[in-house]
């Protein structure tokens, strides 16, 4: 049996996928947590080398679980946390914490440049002003760090997104690259051209020779050399950012296709073709894929937190013992009457489509002495839900072709919050065999790099588990009403 190996390198832990080249079927995964850095409030940080151990190790003991030899590895493709920004040497030695994708450090520095941006970049990154994005990380890494500057002083600094951290250390150094699915969330990259933009790296003072070249995504990126955990000369051959990999896996290739993973955010992708649509609603442009010179193009709205939310219940409020747990507790909710006025606004670092507001808190509104851990729960589930109905509502404005919304990641495994989706949404949810649909996005990328199959071929690859189709009830947009209001009446 011939392999393909999948990276996928999360905000929490990073997953490695073994993957039948011929039949396309998981055959096993191993997943290894490493730790989330708290500085300062609202400071979120990740050490690359835990980054690095955790990839490694994850590979390792799956290959040594399943007794495989690494020859029989055809290709590897990486799928990784997209924003989070890194800084090390050319020898690959990290010269600061990774700053995470969550991190809102960059806040004031957005606060005061952001009508300048949007005169001078905005069309061009399709994406607003935002700490979210890398560019501002980068900005922070040269002025506050003196490691970095005196890197970047003697000609020795690299910045990139995780992907590129990976292949660097994968190839021992052999190859600096991103692709283009990476470099969109960075606010360096033009749009049009897919590549870095002279006035974008003007405007946040970054040198273009501390970047990655951007390539195609599904491409030759070189090949594994110096690894202790996998032989030399496996070649490397398709990258995507995180969304964008689920977008793929999910064969959402055709225009009007969405997906919605739920992680520790949500993130929603609408395929707009090879057409740039700059949205009206506060949704993000972004590039999809990018394959022997055709430039596709999505939507997207984000969620910064979903699963994260239930882990809070878990964790902080010792409400639940386990993730899964939060389901049956918020099934014993028999009257919604009960849950007219309770809110979970679960805006721990903020709000992101369509608001774009960093200084939000979450929030928990309507609680009476009746109230039980049974609401809170489902108003949990409820506020993720309609933290991503917030994304359908905008694609609905921006957009006349949609199509089902299909689902993955964690939560996507339980049922009542899907149903409440395509109750607030009114849209049919739809739910894949294979919820592991980022691994498995960057896995069928490999093989379209290899030839083997086209991006057409993938939807014969997909396999419906369950659909969840919306119901009628006034109880939905009557608490729709209230959480618009509320957002509008404490964060606007």
């Amino acid at each position: 049996m011939n392999y393909l190996l999948a990276i996928d390198q999360g905000t929490t832990g990073s997953t490695s996928l073994l993957i039948d080249a011929k039949t396309f079927k998981v055959i096993d995964k191993e997943k290894i947590d490493y730790p989330q850095i708290f500085p300062k409030p609202s400071w979120v940080e990740h050490n690359l080398d835990d980054i690095w151990n955790s990839v490694s190790k994850s590979i390792e003991t799956l290959m040594k679980r399943q007794n495989v030899d690494g020859k029989k590895i055809l290709a590897i493709g990486i799928t990784n946390q997209r924003e989070t920004t890194c800084a090390y040497d050319k020898q690959g030695k990290p010269l600061h914490h990774a700053i995470v994708w969550q991190d809102r450090r960059t806040a004031h520095y957005c606060d005061e440049r952001r009508e300048e941006y949007k005169k001078v970049c905005q069309k061009k990154t399709g994406l607003p002003l935002d700490p979210y994005f890398s560019g501002t990380k980068m900005r922070w890494f040269l002025d506050n760090v003196p490691a970095v500057k005196a890197a970047a002083d003697r000609g020795d600094l690299l910045m990139s997104t995780v992907d590129t951290f990976l292949l660097y250390r994968l190839t021992n150094g052999k190859s600096f690259a991103t692709e283009a699915s990476n470099a969109s969330r960075t606010m360096l990259m033009n749009l049009e051209t897919f590549n870095w933009d002279n006035d974008l790296l003007a405007f946040f003072e970054i040198d273009k020779k501390f970047l990655p070249e951007i390539k195609e995504s599904f491409t030759d990126f070189g090949t594994t050399q110096g690894c202790s955990f996998l032989p030399d000369g496996i070649p490397i051959l398709s990258i995507l950012g995180d969304q964008q990999a689920a977008l793929f896996g999910q064969a959402c290739v055709n225009v009007g296709d969405i997906k919605c993973t739920y992680g520790t955010g949500a993130f929603l992708l609408l395929n707009t073709g090879e057409k740039i649509i700059h949205s009206q609603t506060g949704l993000l442009t972004t590039a999809a894929y990018f394959h022997k010179g055709r430039k596709v193009y999505a939507l997207e709205g984000a969620a910064y937190v979903a699963g994260a939310a239930v882990q809070w219940l878990r964790d902080n409020l010792k409400t639940i013992k386990s993730s899964g747990e939060v389901e049956d507790l918020a099934n014993d909710v028999k009257d919604l009457s009960q849950m007219e006025d309770v809110l979970f606004m679960p805006f721990f670092t903020g709000i992101g489509t369509p608001y774009w507001n960093s200084e939000a808190k979450a929030a928990i509104l309507g609680l009476t002495r009746g109230t039980q851990t049974s609401h809170i729960a489902r108003a949990c589930l409820e506020g993720i839900a309609l933290s991503v109905n917030d994304s359908v509502s905008s694609f609905k404005k921006d957009f006349s072709q949609l199509n089902d919304i299909r689902v993955d990641g964690g939560a996507a495994a339980n049922e009542l919050l899907m149903q409440i989706q395509a109750n607030f949404s009114q849209k049919i949810i739809l739910r894949p065999e294979v919820i592991d649909t980022t691994a498995f996005g960057v896995a069928m990328g490999a093989m379209v790099s290899r030839g083997e199959i086209g991006i057409q071929d993938l939807g014969r690859h997909w396999k419906l588990q369950k659909e969840f189709k919306p119901e009628k009830n006034s109880y939905y947009p009557k608490k729709k009403d209230l959480w618009d209001s509320s957002i509008k009446r404490l964060f606007l």
